[in-house]
């Protein structure tokens, strides 16, 4: 018989519904129940793709012993923490406060007043490496909430206190300056991998953020070193596992530090942070390599991740079925090579072997091997490798596919937006940047309320009940942001401006530090609030970079003003810790560099406008932000009194709206963009 999960939308949630365990959704009913019945609430927080949390729910919450000592010990809430990042925040931090370490499932005890008093992540069927049991875990909490209640109580207010008492205050920080940033970029060169690429060792992220940083770092800067990490850290991800060959897209992350072996979920985020990273890795570079794994990785989202309402779906999962029943780990990726020949037929099948990397001995597990690309395509047979790839997808097509968790979620949507109107942008991709347009148009229609307030996610073209978090505020404006650069259609500008209000109005504090929930959102045994990046950039972060983006549009000082304020925390923890504030960082270099303010003017169809345009878009001065669109403004403040020069097109470059003579060539618009001017 399902239980209360059965009437919720979240994928993770549904996955849990015919559970023999009597789980609630988060609510205040649940707590009321535990407070009703005198015990205490285990709190379960995971996602739809993660494999871990999988396992336990085989081992642990589809077991009927189990699920029978959980209903009458506790009362069991499951939380997806792509719906409830607040939710998930808070008691990871308590976690990871409690026991150094962190990662889903995320298994919490609490009071019936939501506090906190015994952690864990996964916990096995039976002891196994030291780590006990869950159902001994259950049973030592059980007997504690039972015999020791007043030392449990202890605990949990100690941990509220503790937890209380870390509210970021930044008074007096100022904005992070030449030193910060050059401290910041000494810290990574010490961490650098310089073998394999990326930063320190197993596992091995995509650092995303910090490539960003780099790249703006080198083109306000001219510091070649910068860009050769950038660089270098990109083609060992390109050449990798943790990139699909074949189909295109990246894993969550690499086991190993050589970026062989992935963890094999893909995730929206991932894909739409990196996709972007490669089109300006290219834009400095012009490398072909960046260019292919920027349109395949844009492919990729469009192809597998899009929904039927023009959003984008939030992951693929990990695992798959194995063809023979069992629910294997990257089953759906890794070959052999019988499989190859199975496919390609003996002397294609060599070929592939030596091309990808597959070895008898096998890459991953039980012989198979995930596909790499240690040699350059361009030093064989490029319609042979063309062949080779589109037969062994296309068998690849046949095997049991990955579930996908549909639901869309605000910001990682913002993020896609964003990188699909880039990248249709640089490479003449019209159908791309219409994706990103249909994507935006989703989050304005079925997100946005009339109050501009955001609903975190949707699925099935129904809204969630979730608030929007800032995180979600903050991406969706960057993409809007530059989804009106690329398309030159100003009403993306004005809806960046709507949400960008809230931030200020609701999400942020008065010495200038930002919140990751609104004041008026529900309220938690604390507010969240953390200013580093994880897989994606932080909504603090975030925020920034979308408010000096709309400052720098529009001119105006709150929304610059708000945007320093909140770099204050770059300054304090950039130079000790450049790896988790990657975005930040970035942030500051556009800053630092103004940013530039670039108008292009002159009819839209006119192929010299077109032109100019582009080379706009295409300039790699950090931060800068391109409006382009008739003489006279429209929606576009930055084309405000700046006509044509005799009657030709005309780009503009100024800083705080104070405007260098207008150019007409695209060379000397990109002279105008180029570093050090």
């Amino acid at each position: 018989m399902p239980n209360r999960l059965a009437q919720e939308t979240s994928p993770y949630l549904l996955q849990h519904a015919d559970n023999p365990v009597a789980w609630w959704p988060w609510s205040a009913e649940a707590f009321e129940e535990a407070r009703k019945r005198g015990v205490p609430v285990l709190l379960s927080v995971g996602y739809s793709s993660c494999h871990w949390c999988h396992v336990m729910a085989h081992e642990s919450f589809e077991d009927d012993d189990t699920a029978a000592y959980l209903n009458e010990h506790f009362v069991n809430v499951k939380v997806d923490r792509e719906e409830r990042p607040d939710v998930d925040a808070v008691y990871m931090e308590a976690v990871q406060a409690a026991t150094g370490q962190g990662g889903w499932p995320m298994t919490v005890f609490l009071t019936p007043d939501a506090e906190p008093f015994y952690f864990g992540t996964y916990f096995p069927p039976a002891p196994r490496h030291g780590m006990p049991s869950f159902r001994q875990v259950l049973e030592g909490v059980a007997a504690a909430w039972s015999g020791r209640r007043d030392e449990v109580a202890e605990v949990a207010g100690n941990i509220v206190r503790d937890l209380a008492g870390r509210s970021l205050a930044l008074e007096g920080q100022g904005q992070p300056g030449e030193e910060e940033l050059a401290q910041a970029l000494l810290g990574l060169t010490r961490e650098y991998d310089a073998r394999h690429g990326g930063f320190g060792g197993a596992p091995k992220f995509p650092p995303s953020m910090v490539v960003e940083f780099l790249l703006r770092h080198h083109a306000r800067t001219g510091a070649e070193g910068a860009l050769q990490m950038a660089a270098d850290t990109c083609e060992a991800m390109a050449r990798g596992g943790i990139y699909d060959q074949l189909g295109g897209g990246f894993a969550r992350y690499s086991v190993d530090r050589e970026w062989v072996v992935p963890h094999f979920e893909k995730m929206l985020y991932d894909n739409a942070l990196l996709c972007r990273v490669y089109a300006h890795v290219w834009r400095v570079t012009g490398s072909d390599l960046a260019r292919r794994v920027a349109l395949e990785t844009a492919d990729f989202m469009v192809r597998e991740l899009r929904t039927p309402e023009g959003g984008f779906a939030s992951a693929l999962d990990a695992d798959s079925d194995d063809g023979a029943g069992k629910h294997v780990e990257g089953a759906y990726y890794v070959w052999t090579p019988a499989q190859l020949t199975d496919v390609l037929g003996e002397q294609d099948a060599e070929f592939a072997a030596r091309y990808f990397g597959v070895t008898e001995e096998g890459t991953f597990e039980e012989g198979a091997s995930v596909l790499q690309l240690p040699q350059d395509a361009g030093v064989v047979d490029a319609a042979r490798v063309a062949s080779v790839r589109e037969r062994l997808l296309a068998a690849r097509e046949q095997r049991p596919r990955p579930g996908r968790d549909d639901k869309i979620v605000a910001a990682w949507n913002g993020l896609a937006v964003a990188a699909l109107a880039e990248v249709g942008g640089y490479f003449d991709r019209p159908d791309l940047v219409e994706r990103a347009t249909e994507a935006a148009d989703l989050l304005v229609r079925l997100h946005m309320d009339a109050g501009a307030r955001l609903a975190r996610t949707s699925k099935d073209g129904h809204t969630g009940a979730n608030a929007g978090v800032l995180e979600d505020y903050a991406n969706v404006a960057e993409g809007f942001l530059a989804l009106a650069a690329v398309s030159g259609e100003g009403a993306w500008l004005e809806f960046a401006g709507f949400l960008l209000d809230i931030v200020l109005d609701q999400f942020t504090g008065p010495e200038g530090q930002l919140y990751d929930t609104a004041h008026d959102a529900e309220q938690l045994i604390r507010r969240p609030q953390d200013p580093t990046d994880n897989a994606a950039p932080s909504g603090w972060t975030a925020a920034a970079g979308a408010l000096l983006s709309y400052a720098a549009h529009t001119g105006s000082e709150a929304h610059r003003t708000a945007a320093e304020g909140a770099l204050g925390v770059v300054k304090a923890l950039g130079p000790r810790a450049p790896r988790f504030i990657g975005w930040g960082l970035a942030v500051a270099e556009a800053l630092l560099d103004g940013p530039r303010e670039v108008a292009v003017v002159g009819a839209p169809d006119d192929p010299e406008t077109r032109k100019l345009h582009r080379a706009a878009l295409l300039g790699a001065a950090p931060g800068a932000v391109v409006a382009a669109g008739e003489p006279g403004g429209g929606e576009f403040p930055l084309l405000v009194d700046r006509p044509l020069v005799d009657g030709r097109p005309a780009a503009y470059v100024c800083r705080h709206f104070v405007c260098a003579a207008p150019v007409t060539e695209v060379e000397d618009l990109r002279r105008e963009l180029t570093p050090g001017r």
